[in-house]
């Protein structure tokens, strides 16, 4: 079920692809009402990508189903009399609006942040782009795999002689959107205290490099330049995958006492008082000597093995897995993170997606409502504003909805 955290606020929701669906599922989830508006005849562009076909023609792409349960849409034509004349109804009702356009779109469709502060003082207007509304770069297109490389995490992503390496997943989207949900909850305080709206500017570059932590810290502060390391932590050692007999093994040992308990454990005990590894920074210094002794006892066993030896030894470890795995594992099913809804599709049927990471008053956070159709709420939502069913045949006449 959904959270009740965020009832009785409407959210606007513009966005397309990931990084602003993704921060307005999470306030779906966290129950606000979140009203998806999409461009006639073509929607979000997400309802075209994805791994099934089949759902991609029905404007149902994967990537769409995975971000947009719990929403409401609506297709409003922005460039029409008509669509500007709905817009602004639907914005003197809202407490939210996001978008992600490259930024000035909105405004050069006359709703410029002076224009939506005009036609709702509360509202909390959120701009999402790869690198915000100011800046010489403002006005570059951005995608993750772009803005991964202009962050630097490219940079640090593999080892040297394959770096630069993009992350296996659109790290800097989810950061995008992160970012965005948690400044919309902060602002949404604010309004329900003074009652005034907020400008938010989320950029997904700054929220990068912000989520970088030791990679960029290390620089500012120690002035260490960042280099990839591979499956290695710069911080400590050991600390990374090892190999097993028959997979790979991921071991910190960040801790003096966790080394040599790791020590122990594998019967290398002659390792702790081993001069090249004695101390912190001795280990750091030699960790390439330091794996090659520990992955000749580490061979010994299947790394299901080790884990099940190091579980309670205080030293953090576990195999390396597929994402099939992972997801149909005990403690993520035990969480109940994955959940089943029905289908949108012509063929019906039942789709799976992720819900909340966190759990509210003990409870799991999931959705309950599939993803909508393009403009599947459109006659409800407007009927709502106070149109009549002939003000609405009128507008779909003019392509205004």
């Amino acid at each position: 079920m959904t959270a009740n955290l965020l009832d009785g606020v409407r959210v606007l929701d513009l966005t397309n692809v990931l990084a602003g669906p993704y921060a307005g599922y999470q306030l779906a989830l966290m129950g606000a009402d979140v009203v998806k508006i999409e461009t006639p005849g073509t929607g979000d562009l997400a309802r075209q990508l994805g791994a099934d076909s089949h759902l991609s023609a029905q404007h149902l792409g994967v990537s769409f189903l995975a971000q947009n349960s719990e929403k409401r849409s609506v297709t409003v034509n922005l460039k029409t009399t008509g669509g500007k004349e709905v817009f602004e109804k639907l914005v003197a009702d809202a407490d939210v609006l996001v978008e992600n356009f490259r930024p000035g779109v909105l405004e050069r469709l006359g709703f410029g942040w002076h224009r939506l502060r005009q036609l709702n003082p509360r509202l909390v207007y959120c701009a999402v782009s790869g690198f915000g509304s100011t800046g010489p770069m403002r006005g570059r297109p951005a995608y993750d795999q772009v803005v991964q490389g202009l962050s630097g995490i490219m940079s640090v992503t593999g080892t040297a002689e394959v770096a630069p390496l993009r992350v296996g997943f659109p790290v800097c989207d989810s950061f995008g959107g992160l970012a965005a949900a948690f400044a919309i909850t902060s602002a949404l305080l604010r309004q329900r205290r003074t009652g005034e709206g907020a400008f938010l500017d989320t950029s997904m570059l700054d929220a990068a490099l912000t989520s970088m932590g030791w990679v960029v810290s290390d620089h500012l502060i120690a002035g260490r330049e960042p280099v990839p390391m591979a499956n290695e932590n710069i911080t400590s050692a050991p600390s990374g995958t090892f190999r097993t007999a028959d997979g790979a093994l991921n071991i910190a040992a960040n801790k003096q006492e966790q080394y040599e308990t790791l020590c122990k454990v594998l019967d290398r005990e002659e390792l702790i008082d081993d001069p090249r590894f004695r101390t912190r920074e001795d280990r750091k210094r030699n960790r390439d000597v330091l794996r090659e002794e520990l992955e000749t006892s580490l061979k010994a066993k299947t790394a299901a093995e080790w884990d099940a030896v190091l579980l309670d030894t205080g030293v953090p470890a576990a195999p390396v897995v597929s994402v099939p795995t992972a997801l149909q594992s005990e403690q993520v099913a035990h969480r109940e993170l994955v959940t089943t809804i029905d289908s949108p599709a012509a063929s019906g049927g039942s789709v799976r997606v992720l819900g909340l990471p966190t759990h509210v008053d003990g409870r799991r956070v999931s959705p309950e409502s599939p993803p909508p159709t393009l403009g599947q709420h459109t006659d409800e939502i407007l009927t709502e504003l106070g149109y009549r069913p002939a003000d609405i045949t009128r507008l779909r006449e003019e392509n205004a909805i």
